[in-house]
């Protein structure tokens, strides 16, 4: 395996909080890894998830500095779907760039882990989707859920979409970003989610600001994981 494709049931549920936090477990464990953005919007030059990665990850730009034009092969200053981002500045998006540029770092290091953009079907062209690039490369999946109400819907879609096209999940991580939503819906939607999809739940990461907290809850989660990468 060369990488791992973290998408999630919407903008903003916390792909770039568990593409961290992944990072620094399997770096504290002795890989060989690093994270990517493809398509990146709302950001001048410097990818603004890519920057929460390196803080989660306790890791230093100089660190990855020569590797920067393929961690973020495209960055654009709109923040909004990759296709109209892209549009407004009269710039085409080349699937062809991406592949390159994540063989490139797959060849440097043991897992490029890499984090869509918005929900699991979001475009980049007028015909084209970035759930498509992943599926071309042959990229395992991780769904990262907004642990709240109407979380059922959401990632049931998601976990459909991702089996149309064939991609392998590893599984569903719920993130519990809203602290004022009634336990009994956060405990029902995983346990619902679960049964109707017979996919793996990986766990929960809990409402928490600290970083270094915030790992500690993340790393019976990333136990998981790592057994799934050694094929267990």
């Amino acid at each position: 395996m060369t990488g791992i494709f973290i998408t999630g049931t919407d903008t903003g549920v916390g792909k770039s909080v568990v593409c961290g936090l992944l990072g620094r477990y399997l770096k504290e464990r002795g890989y060989g890894v690093i994270t990517q953005k493809w398509i990146q919007t709302g950001s001048l030059k410097f990818s603004s998830d890519i920057r929460l990665h390196l803080r989660l990850m306790n890791t230093g730009t100089k660190e990855i500095k020569s590797y920067l034009p393929y961690i973020s092969p495209y960055t654009f200053k709109f923040s909004a779907s990759p296709h109209l981002a892209a549009g407004l500045e009269k710039k085409r998006i080349k699937p062809a760039r991406i592949k390159r540029a994540f063989r490139f770092l797959s060849r440097r290091f043991n897992l490029v882990l890499v984090e869509g953009a918005g929900g699991v079907l979001v475009p980049f062209a007028k015909d084209k989707l970035i759930i498509d690039i992943a599926s071309s490369l042959k990229l395992p999946a991780l769904v990262v859920c907004s642990n709240k109400l109407g979380a059922i819907n959401h990632t049931l879609l998601t976990v459909e979409a991702l089996r149309a096209r064939k991609i392998p999940l590893i599984g569903i991580i719920f993130n519990n970003q809203a602290s004022g939503t009634n336990k009994i819906i956060l405990d029902d939607n995983m346990r619902i989610i679960k049964a109707f999809s017979r996919e793996t739940v990986l766990g929960s990461l809990p409402w928490q600001k600290n970083k270094d907290k915030l790992y500690q809850g993340f790393i019976p989660i990333g136990n998981k994981i790592l057994k799934f990468l050694m094929g267990q």
